[in-house]
């Protein structure tokens, strides 16, 4: 089984219409237009997490040793759109961490989110938390793209490839090992915004699963 996704975008923001100009648009993507990397022999060794932004009291997040992030290719030189993505990586593992901990009120989730955003995050976790799953395995997130809105406001896309992460029953212990497939490929489309301390906080997310820009 996959791991949870949030709702299917039945519409995209203004950034993420911009950045997906060269691979079509959200319902028909071109077959041509795949992301770089998203074959599994193509993979890159990626860092484990982002390095996070100096200046800010952050919370510290800790994954479960069976569950790991892998952020490939996740800078691009530019110090702003580095501190955005590390932003966004840092809010996947307080996402992650607080599904494993089953805890939808983890301090870290408002550090990192904010609005729209950080219901939704909170839902989620409940989610899998009601359903009585956890995570485990690897995550690999791969083809960030920015588009910069304001100098406090930026539109992210990536890719993730959870063909090695799975649901994990929160008392048996026992591991979903579904066989991989194009919907371990998920599409997602955020924005941030830039609070007082400077953290880029996501404040809109959506997700799709199976997209044609993400998989092999």
């Amino acid at each position: 089984m996959n791991r949870r996704t949030l709702p299917i975008a039945t519409a995209l923001t203004a950034a993420a219409v911009l950045l997906l100009t060269a691979c079509g648009s959200e319902d028909k993507p071109e077959a041509n237009d795949k992301i770089t990397g998203a074959d599994k022999g193509e993979t890159k060794t990626g860092t484990p997490t982002a390095t996070p932004t100096s200046g800010a009291n952050r919370p510290k997040i800790t994954l479960p040793k069976d569950v790991q992030n892998v952020f490939e290719s996740w800078k691009t030189g530019d110090s702003t759109k580095d501190a955005v993505l590390s932003d966004v990586s840092q809010r996947i593992n307080a996402t992650d961490a607080a599904i494993a901990k089953g805890d939808s009120n983890a301090p870290a989730l408002p550090f990192y989110y904010q609005g729209d955003g950080l219901i939704g995050a909170a839902e989620w976790i409940q989610g899998y938390k009601d359903d009585g799953l956890s995570i485990t395995g690897t995550t690999r997130y791969f083809n960030p793209k920015i588009e910069m809105l304001s100098k406090t406001s930026a539109g992210v896309v990536y890719c993730s490839d959870e063909s090695k992460a799975y649901n994990k029953d929160r008392k048996s212990g026992k591991v979903d090992k579904s066989p991989a497939s194009n919907d371990s490929y998920v599409y997602y489309s955020t924005r941030v915004d830039k609070d007082d301390q400077g953290i880029w906080q996501t404040a809109k997310l959506t997700s799709k699963r199976g997209h044609e820009a993400c998989t092999p």
